[in-house]
């Protein structure tokens, strides 16, 4: 695991010479590949250095990082075009992706708090620095702030855990199974922020509005899965005390879920739509984890996967309507079909992917999800149902209303989409079609 990390660091001075934009993005892909071939012990944390170390979880989530990082480049052209401080912007992705990297790979409890933190400081300045309209100084402010707040306790009963057994390798503590409800309480809710969990959203939509692209991308697909990926780690030790008080997380995420849903509908931003359909996937997840049964866990694994893919892609889609229409109105945004044809297939294939149709794994997921929860209790099935349905119905609203009707006259010239472009979508919806073919090595992590 050091040798990424160590490649990682090495690619920082790169950022900073000339017309090296691509070069970084290559490299970026190269790593990628090298990561693959990690040999990976389905059952331990194997890939041992210090405090580093992988198991199905972390490599999962740590290949999407990187497979992220380097299509946030590949969407970030125009930065490159109008020289925008590209230089600044892709050592700023590197840092992200080192900070994201150590939070999924570290063994130790204190530093997982640490980096899982640091990571806050990469995106705002993404936000920051690249966004593109005026409020995006509060966004920023609404990300920090949200997330602070609920992490302060999370580092409280990290000092308790070490006070009590003086160690906090993550891999020890499941011989531990603490029943207090503060720590319990103080463990649980700087994930379900990060998640987020419905009432503790409102971050979500607003830095999404307010982000680039790329910091759109990285939200989407890498930042919500920390939120999963701290409560799969810390479930370990509160098994017991979750038996008592997770149905409360269980309605309050399912109800969210559906009143969210019934929200897309009312959106006519199209970034805003696709970041309420992310809160109505992880309110999903976070009722999975909860359940902390075996299809749940496998299923809330597979989802954020799956929805980090079919998310970052979709708002890449979006993304390319800007850039033409400087809008991202549904109003103006309509009839793309008779400019863009062949882009208008990507968005009925990444669509699909959304509301869950096979043959992507987001399917997979939800099936292990419904599955989870319907045998936790037959009542969520009424909401699962619900859920499902208008899943499938504001993906249907959204295509159907930018790419069918009347478009918009007061466009003057358009271009129908760059083989960058094509390309940008296609390793989007390929690992998420594609990987449903290995689905065993999520299915058997356990």
């Amino acid at each position: 695991m050091m040798k990424f990390l160590m490649m990682m660091i090495f690619m920082m001075p790169l950022c900073f010479k000339k017309k090296m934009f691509w070069l970084v993005q290559m490299l970026l892909l190269l790593m990628m590949l090298i990561f693959m071939n990690l040999s990976l012990s389905i059952m331990n944390f194997c890939n041992l250095s210090y405090m580093m170390s992988c198991d199905m979880i972390s490599y999962g989530l740590i290949l999407l990082s990187i497979w992220i990082s380097g299509l946030m480049i590949m969407a970030s052209e125009s930065l490159n075009k109008s020289n925008f401080y590209e230089n600044f912007f892709m050592f700023n992705i590197i840092l992200l992706l080192i900070m994201l990297f150590l939070t999924f790979s570290i063994m130790n409890l204190f530093l997982f708090y640490l980096f899982f933190e640091s990571s806050l400081i990469p995106i705002l300045m993404l936000i920051i620095g690249w966004g593109y309209q005026s409020e995006r100084v509060q966004a920023g402010m609404y990300l920090l702030f949200y997330t602070l707040f609920a992490s302060l306790p999370l580092l409280m009963g990290i000092f308790y855990i070490y006070q009590e057994i003086n160690y906090m390798m993550m891999y020890f503590m499941k011989f531990y199974d603490y029943n207090l409800l503060m720590l319990y309480l103080c463990m649980i809710m700087a994930f379900l922020v990060k998640m987020p969990m419905y009432f503790v959203h409102l971050w979500l939509p607003k830095a999404h509005v307010e982000a680039p692209i790329s910091g759109s991308m990285i939200l989407a697909a890498i930042m919500l899965k920390l939120g999963g990926y701290g409560m799969l780690r810390v479930m370990v030790i509160l098994q017991k005390i979750n038996m008592s008080f997770s149905y409360i997380w269980i309605v309050i995420s399912l109800i969210g879920g559906f009143y969210v849903s019934l929200k897309c509908f009312c959106q006519v931003d199209m970034k805003l739509l696709i970041a309420y359909s992310s809160v109505v996937h992880m309110s999903v997840v976070i009722g999975g984890i909860m359940t902390m049964n075996y299809w749940g866990y496998m299923g809330s694994y597979i989802l954020m996967i799956g929805h980090g893919l079919c998310s970052s892609g979709m708002f890449c889609l979006s993304n390319m309507n800007y850039e033409r229409l400087n809008s991202r109105s549904l109003f103006l945004n309509k009839g793309m079909m008779n400019f863009m044809p062949s882009m208008s297939m990507w968005w009925f294939l990444l669509m699909s992917s959304n509301m869950a149709a096979p043959p992507s794994i987001n399917l997979m997921g939800e099936i292990s999800l419904i599955n989870s929860l319907v045998s936790w209790s037959w009542l969520s099935m009424i909401m699962l149902m619900s859920i499902s349905f208008f899943s499938a119905g504001y993906s249907l609203y959204l295509y159907s209303y930018t790419q069918h009707g009347k478009f918009n006259t007061s466009v003057y010239s358009f271009y129908s989409g760059t083989s960058r472009e094509y390309l940008l979508l296609m390793l989007h919806w390929l690992p998420l079609n594609i990987l449903v073919l290995k689905i065993d090595y999520s299915m058997i992590w356990f």
